[in-house]
């Protein structure tokens, strides 16, 4: 799997290593069966870029915390079958909008941007939470795939919320 990772958010170093992040979006991938030759972009930004890119193609106000650009409209594998091969797409983070709302839920910036980049990447995949049966499964599976991530490298996080809280 191909993940690469652009600081433009004029944060160095990131508030969460490049390493990490691109870990984790191969972790989230392989978990659920992209094919192994997918390529991801994860890019930091600062507020006016997300601002810009939130007016533009949301038509809202304001930075947001993550946004997602498919590409190839790749969806996950399913047992037995061949994944298709593709460009996933982008995925777009705001640390410092992250830092904000770490801030109030009480846990470090790092562990949110793992859970907003876990997000985007499920929204690259077709997931959504507009409604209350699709939310509940995207939040299970966002939960579920970060505590493995971070339970594999001996660690836990706070930022793992349950259905609804995000």
């Amino acid at each position: 799997m191909s993940v690469e990772i652009l600081n433009e958010s004029g944060e160095v170093p990131a508030p969460v290593p490049e390493q990490e992040l691109a870990d984790l979006g191969r972790h989230v991938l392989e978990q659920l069966r992209v094919h192994p030759r997918a390529e991801l972009t994860i890019t930091l930004v600062d507020e006016p870029a997300m601002t810009a890119l939130h007016e533009r193609w949301m038509d809202l106000p304001g930075p947001t915390d993550v946004m997602s650009f498919p590409m190839d409209e790749l969806r996950p594998g399913r047992e037995g079958e061949e994944p298709a091969p593709g460009l996933l797409g982008d995925v777009v983070l705001c640390p410092s909008v992250a830092r904000t709302q770490a801030a109030a839920a009480g846990h470090a910036v790092g562990d949110e941007l793992l859970l907003l980049t876990t997000h985007g990447i499920l929204h690259l995949l077709g997931f959504d939470h507009a409604e209350p049966d699709q939310e509940r499964e995207m939040f299970d599976l966002q939960r579920t795939l970060l505590l493995t991530f971070l339970a594999q490298r001996g660690r836990s996080t706070t930022a793992a919320p349950e259905a609804g809280q995000r």
